[in-house]
């Protein structure tokens, strides 16, 4: 039997978020560098590995 984690992988949100973020800086600013931060820190956000996950099979 597999061992799932119960808890939702969410990671992609996060880019999603950085997105949201870098585009509010960039109707701001106007310049489109922005974009490519949020998205850049929203993948580093969401790059983590659950605490709860180990690499032992059972």
């Amino acid at each position: 039997m597999k061992n799932e984690s119960k808890k939702p992988n969410n990671g992609g949100n996060w880019i999603g978020v950085g997105t949201a973020i870098g585009a509010a800086l960039f109707a701001v600013t106007n310049e489109p560098v922005w974009i490519a931060v949020g998205v850049a820190v929203g993948a580093a956000l969401g790059w983590r590995k659950p605490k709860d996950q180990n690499n032992k099979e059972i």
